[in-house]
């Protein structure tokens, strides 16, 4: 799965919104859909529609549904266990269910079959029960700003030839309903933030450039992916 892909995210937001009486599970799984194509989850006895699943885990006692943006070295989001861990940092990403005195891994993978069928299946773990190392809403709007403006003073350096306007358009439909308005305007800075990370160019830039501009996407990576996490996670303040 491509780390950009908003899909992990676009569950979360709208589990959540199900779980918390925002939507119902019909909306909310469409909104998966909509992202990309079927969704299928692996079970015991073979794969099993998406939301099926997700009404599985609501019987079973499920209260929310966390993000987890990982990359190598940085596993924002995830507690453990390896195997969980390991499959979310290659995805880029995975949806994590919380349920009593469990948890359990939810991520996702193309799945292609044929010339016409492309949708997502998504690989299920046990997940470590621990409360990940996330920041408040608060704290992440707050990092993200510092961050944002550190990044600009330091790419203000760096301009390469110029190479004509790129439109930067956020791949995201924003959060589900319940979120919190600080949630929303957190989620939609830090998508557009994420598009212009994605836009940039390293043509005709010097070495010492190429350096300092990636050092400064790196550091706003991070504080993205924070922000969106914890922007996330904010309607579970709320109950």
């Amino acid at each position: 799965m491509h780390p950009d892909s908003p899909i992990s995210a676009t569950l979360v937001c709208w589990g959540n919104a199900w779980l918390t009486g925002r939507a119902g599970l019909d909306e909310a799984a469409d909104r998966v859909e909509r992202q990309g194509g079927p969704q299928l989850a692996a079970g015991p006895d073979g794969d099993v529609p998406l939301r099926s699943l997700l009404a599985d885990l609501r019987v079973e006692g499920m209260t929310s549904l966390r993000l987890a943006l990982p990359v190598a070295g940085d596993p924002l989001g995830l507690t453990g266990p390896p195997p969980f861990n390991a499959a979310a940092i290659e995805a880029g990403q995975a949806a994590v269910a919380v349920l009593p005195g469990r948890c359990l891994g939810l991520v996702p993978v193309r799945d292609r079959r044929g010339s016409s069928y492309a949708g997502v299946r998504w690989e299920v773990f046990d997940a470590a029960a621990a409360v990940p190392d996330v920041p408040s809403l608060a704290e992440a709007e707050r990092d993200l700003t510092l961050t944002m403006h550190a990044a600009t003073d330091a790419l203000r350096g760096v301009e390469g030839p110029a190479q004509g306007h790129r439109p930067v358009r956020a791949d995201s439909d924003g959060l589900a309903p319940g979120y919190p308005a600080r949630a929303h305007r957190v989620a939609a800075l830090a998508a557009r933030l994420a598009a212009v990370i994605r836009l940039a160019d390293d043509r005709g830039l010097t070495s010492g450039q190429i350096a300092v501009r990636g050092q400064a996407l790196r550091d706003l990576d991070r504080a993205v992916r924070r922000a969106r996490v914890a922007a996330h996670h904010a309607i579970t303040e709320l109950v």
